[in-house]
């Protein structure tokens, strides 16, 4: 889901039309009349960012949001169709649910409020020069992020098989916490990570247990359920962190990792300085589904982590002046820890996790 400062910009003409070779002639209206209409752009600089924003908030609303639950069946391997669980609603299960709508509706909102958008870019400008993009967001109680549902979440847990305990929960890379506010409610002890200040205030503001991010596996202990939502992409060492998390699991444990694919890393705060993580994750194939497999076949498997169930989800982003809403394709995985051989455990305990996916 690209977000409001991260969006992975669509080619689309005047008319919401995503094909880059859309010229007059796909278009209806004939002569000059039609090439005016086409042709025209507002003037002056705020007209020309409203006009904008209608024809992307156009786009949003004729979109087909089922596709946001559905993956290419035909793609994927028996024994991994059989653990697939579609989260959506309605008939085919395909639909967004009530939370995601609120959440389209109140981005909607903030949206279009033109005061507070006007604040929050020149609130931007002026902090980009201090402070991350990440840390501007949480001062500005922006870009607020929405993946599952209490009863989404729940839905997950009950496919996997988790019958709890339901002690505790660690969110890492947790954000403003509003994801995690989703579930906090099933677990006596909720636990939080984030690499920002004032992300951090607004996990504590939540009542959260806010943990070091170099420490929170020392610091507290082993979890019932683990939440690693949106963070290998975003992580300096990702395949570090997976085992750690392996290890951070109480028995019989939970941990659910959502990852967006196509796969594309961006470290905002690593060793290398240059945006690129210091540990490749090995994730192959182009497509969606190609690398769903091999999430699960090499990156998961080989450590000790076994799939028991997985799914697809919209991963949205509240919106700006430029659109009222950006999304990615989340892919959610139920994980649990298995025995692995003493070679392959060995392995360096201390990793920097980094943020959440911010847009």
């Amino acid at each position: 889901m690209a977000g409001a400062d991260e969006a992975q910009e669509v080619v689309r003409c005047a008319y919401g039309c995503q094909d880059t070779t859309c010229n007059a002639s796909n278009v209806s209206g004939d002569g000059a009349a039609g090439r005016s209409v086409r042709s025209y752009r507002p003037h002056g600089s705020l007209a020309r960012v409203l006009y904008d924003k209608r024809k992307a908030d156009e786009w949003l609303a004729a979109y087909d949001k089922r596709k946001w639950y559905r993956v290419d069946k035909s793609k994927i391997r028996e024994d991994l169709l059989d653990l697939w669980i579609p989260l959506g609603t309605g008939p085919n299960a395909d639909q967004p649910d009530k939370a995601a709508e609120i959440f389209l509706v109140r981005s909607a909102e903030r949206s279009d409020s033109l005061p507070l958008q006007t604040w929050h870019s020149l609130a931007r400008s002026a902090l980009s020069w201090f402070i991350s993009r990440t840390s501007i967001n949480g001062l500005l109680g922006r870009g607020s992020m929405h993946v599952f549902s209490s009863e989404q979440f729940q839905k997950l847990m009950d496919a996997s098989g988790f019958t709890g305990p339901w002690h505790s929960l660690v969110d890492l890379g947790a954000g403003d916490g509003a994801t995690t506010a989703h579930v906090a409610h099933l677990f006596e002890k909720v636990y939080a990570t984030d690499i920002s200040p004032p992300m951090r205030w607004a996990l504590a503001k939540r009542k959260f247990i806010v943990l070091d991010v170099e420490r929170w596996h020392q610091e507290a202990g082993p979890f019932n359920v683990i939440l690693c939502l949106n963070l290998l992409d975003r992580c300096d060492r990702p395949n570090t962190l997976l085992r750690l998390l392996r290890t951070s699991l109480a028995p019989g444990g939970r941990l659910v990792v959502a990852l967006v694919l196509p796969f594309s890393p961006y470290v905002e705060v690593g060793e290398r300085g240059n945006h690129k993580p210091s540990e490749c994750l090995p994730v192959r194939g182009n497509g969606l589904e190609t690398q769903i497999i091999s999430l699960i076949d090499r990156i998961f498997a080989p450590i000790g982590l076994r799939c028991l169930v997985w799914s697809k989800l919209p991963y949205l982003c509240e919106g700006d002046l430029g659109q009222s809403y950006y999304f990615l394709d989340d892919v959610i995985f139920v994980l649990e820890a298995q025995p692995v051989s003493t070679r392959s455990c060995n392995f360096a305990v201390n990793d920097g996790v980094s943020l959440r996916r911010n847009f």
